[in-house]
């Protein structure tokens, strides 16, 4: 069985989200923290964490890219259980068997992104329209023989599940341009 975690690359995560998730913390998309949100209107922090942001479960905090990690049943019966109790002690989920009915499905989308070998590093790229939030992945490939060390040393991008253009980490929380 394999699950997402934080990583941290370098600081960045720390000025670029209002709250940077603490490396390591098991993670999933985090779309539904922006239910309720105009993502139009989103500035920001707040529009940086929109569009590119993966979920630390433990801080509530958001990290640029999330690993693929070995994980075990007892794992990932933690993370349900975990995600449970933030969405009712910080979304307002009306109670734990809703909280949890909603925590299974995001666990086990999170896990439907670990298609990839182990250690593999996933970038998510989200888009609002006519109310509707799309999410597009990516698993950001290595130079050869390069380890985890600097954020910006990635040679290309792969496997794109909804490509909708160029992902560039660094532009992340700027502005979209029109073309």
């Amino acid at each position: 069985m394999k699950l997402l975690r934080t990583i941290a690359l370098d600081p960045s995560d720390t000025f670029v989200f209002d709250v940077a998730a603490e490396p390591g913390e098991w993670a999933v998309s985090g779309a539904f923290r922006f239910w309720d949100h105009d993502a139009a209107r989103l500035e920001g922090k707040a529009r940086a964490a929109f569009r590119g942001g993966f979920l630390g479960v433990q801080s509530w905090g958001w990290s640029t890219l999330a690993q693929i990690v070995p994980a075990t049943e007892d794992d990932r019966r933690g993370l349900v259980d975990l995600l449970a109790r933030q969405l009712v002690d910080r979304f307002g989920a009306p109670d734990m068997a809703a909280a949890k009915t909603a925590a299974e499905e995001e666990v086990a989308f999170a896990q439907s992104l670990c298609s990839h070998p182990i250690s593999s590093l996933i970038a998510v790229h989200r888009t609002s329209s006519d109310g509707e939030v799309r999410e597009s992945f990516r698993r950001l490939q290595l130079r050869q023989g390069q380890g985890h060390s600097k954020a910006f040393s990635f040679m290309e991008i792969e496997d794109e599940v909804q490509p909708d253009g160029d992902l560039r980490i660094a532009d992340l929380g700027r502005e979209p341009t029109v073309r």
